[in-house]
């Protein structure tokens, strides 16, 4: 069994190296790169202090090299200074680069674990983790490499003072200590308000999806304000942790510029009673005071240590979202196709949602090349077996095969050229109508691609288009109707061996469904078709209809069959007796010329 991973390869499901150790790991060159050039300009501003203490010395003593040190002097500031701009570069490229890749590795890893991942986080978070999470984590390769420069600066400088006099090392060493718990307590603060901080950004970005999506329905109900509040619940819990994290750096900078002067002081001290000592030169006490200044710079440690926790913290929030295990597919193929392909089969499927059974120990067969409708009442579980039928879910428990083969042993692309999906509300991927069509595995010839469009009956409206098949989906002034068309011809463009209608003629008026039943139910060499059916016109078409109740099969029949149950005409709002034929009144959704479907008669093209 193989997996596709986060980075989009195929290969034995294995656990996952920590997202910010491979993140550093893929940035590692621009890393490198980044540490020497640092590091460069860490030993540069190290040499400076030494240089001038020399230059100052031999201009003291008259000495003619004492200009040649100066120019020395010169030439270290200006390195320093190109050196400080190519980090600057180096980092941002650096930063860029790993965001982009962390992006690519986690959109790549959401789309292979499928529905599941909106489910467990909600689109809001889980674009807020990839997003700003992913941004924050980015970081972690250029503030790593920027802190291992910011800590040899300190090193070097003590190592320095030691090299001017051991004392003057001593003397910094004994105060060290209170800079180390500063930075230790800054570390453990900030980490856990960072992480409160960003539970509370992605419960924002949540609720404001959750409005978006749904701001018809606010609009209607009038309840914008209330929403406003709602979406906007978490802020003052944004704003405490926000405040805490600059409090906590505060903090932790007072401290260190309580510190820091005090020890610079001690050894300025020391550097002092060295020189009256005659055991210092001027030159050597004014490289001491900078050294000092160097060796207690926690400033810079602060900002690259808090960014650092930051990092860290976003790349935990990513690492849940790596923890959702990707959908496995196995390597075999179907069997050679023909008339009455598209068998399929579920045995004693059982899908669990919170702790409850939606579907429960489903048994049920498409026999190939047959229509099946499935109806019930709303959470009766029909979109659910929809989507267990093409394995954008996997069961609980339970086998869904297609022509004798288990979905899960199925290569990913030949299962996603054997089963078709058209859904409720399609989205419209695609830079044009046309993109749109042929969205999926393998593109379609354009004319098949208007061949299905004229058999979604979609063609009209494309071709009124200001730019017909290639206006922008995004330009495009679609109906709710226009656009569940284009998503029933992006499936039509395919040649399957099933074909899954979730509620996907749900939008079309009655003439234009059956006119597109018309099409679903001509003969065809192969392929089996599944609907989930809430018009009676539809139920009454198929060859055969599965009622769904509470999570179970009711009854599996032809409609004209099930028709005489009470129960069953319930489903589609009639309750009208049954006549002596065995007829019933046609549902409210239900026109004159649709009546003898009702009573399970087909209509022309019908079987």
């Amino acid at each position: 069994m193989t997996t596709l991973t986060e980075g989009g390869a195929r290969g034995p499901a294995a656990v996952s190296v920590p997202l910010l150790r491979s993140t550093v790991r893929h940035s590692g060159a621009r890393c490198t790169a980044l540490a020497l050039v640092s590091m460069a300009s860490t030993g540069a501003n190290l040499l400076l202090p030494v240089a001038l203490g020399r230059a100052l010395d031999l201009l003291l003593a008259g000495d003619p090299d004492g200009s040649a040190w100066v120019l020395r002097c010169a030439a270290l500031v200006l390195a320093a200074a190109a050196l400080d701009a190519v980090e600057t570069v180096l980092g941002g490229t650096t930063n860029a680069g790993a965001t982009a890749w962390l992006r690519h590795r986690l959109v790549r890893h959401v789309l292979a674990v499928g529905p599941r991942a909106g489910s467990r986080f909600g689109s809001g978070d889980l674009v807020a983790r990839l997003v700003g999470n992913a941004a924050q984590a980015g970081t972690a390769p250029a503030t790593g490499a920027a802190l291992v420069a910011a800590l040899a600066g300190p090193l070097g400088a003590v190592v320095a003072l030691a090299l001017i006099d051991p004392w003057l090392a001593l003397v910094f060493l004994i105060g060290a200590p209170l800079l180390a718990l500063v930075l230790r307590a800054l570390a453990r603060d900030s980490s856990d308000c960072s992480t409160r901080y960003q539970r509370a950004q992605g419960r924002i970005a949540g609720g404001l999806a959750e409005a978006v999506a749904g701001h018809r329905t606010i609009a209607a109900a009038g309840t914008a304000e209330r929403t406003v509040a709602r979406v906007l619940r978490p802020l003052p819990e944004l704003s405490r942790q926000g405040h805490r994290m600059w409090h906590v750096q505060g903090r932790a900078a007072a401290r260190a510029a309580t510190v820091a002067p005090l020890l610079q002081l001690a050894v300025v001290a020391g550097a002092g009673v060295l020189l009256t000592r005659q055991h210092l030169s001027v030159g050597e006490l004014l490289a001491a005071s900078r050294y000092a200044v160097l060796a207690a710079g926690v400033g810079v440690l602060v900002g690259q240590l808090s960014g650092l926790v930051r990092a860290r913290t976003a790349a935990r929030r990513l690492d849940e979202i790596r923890s959702e295990p990707a959908t496995e597919y196995g390597e075999r193929a179907l069997p050679p196709g023909g008339t009455g392909t598209g068998r399929l089969e579920l045995r004693s499927v059982t899908v669990r949602r919170g702790g409850r059974a939606v579907l429960d120990r489903v048994d049920l067969v498409v026999p190939g090349g047959a229509t099946v409708a499935v109806v019930g009442r709303s959470g009766a579980g029909k979109s659910l077996l929809a989507a267990v039928a093409g394995r954008l879910t996997d069961p609980d428990d339970g086998e869904v095969r297609l022509d004798g083969v288990p979905l899960p042993e199925l290569d990913r692309r030949e299962l996603r050229r054997a089963i078709v999906h058209a859904f409720e509300r399609p989205a419209l991927l695609g830079g044009s109508v046309e993109d749109t069509i042929a969205f999926g595995t393998g593109r379609p010839s354009p004319a098949r691609i208007r061949e299905a469009a004229r058999a979604a009956h979609a063609d009209g409206f494309v071709r009124r288009l200001p730019e017909g098949y290639a206006t922008p989906c995004a330009d495009a002034p679609l109906s709710g109707g226009e656009a569940q068309r284009l998503g029933l011809a992006r499936a039509f463009a395919r040649d399957c061996r099933l074909l899954v209608l979730d509620d996907a003629l749900s939008s079309l008026d009655t003439l234009t469904e059956h006119d597109i039943t018309d099409a679903l139910l001509r003969p065809t060499t192969g392929g089996s078709r599944l609907l989930i059916a809430h018009r009676v016109t539809t139920a009454a078409r198929a060859d055969t209809v599965v009622w769904l109740e509470k999570g179970r099969v009711r009854a599996v029949g032809p409609h004209m069959e099930l028709w005489h149950t009470a129960e069953y005409r319930e489903l589609f709002g009639t309750r009208a007796p049954t006549g002596k034929d065995g007829g019933a009144a046609a549902s409210d959704d239900t026109t004159a010329h649709d009546d003898t479907a009702a009573h399970g008669a087909p209509r022309g093209g019908g079987r």
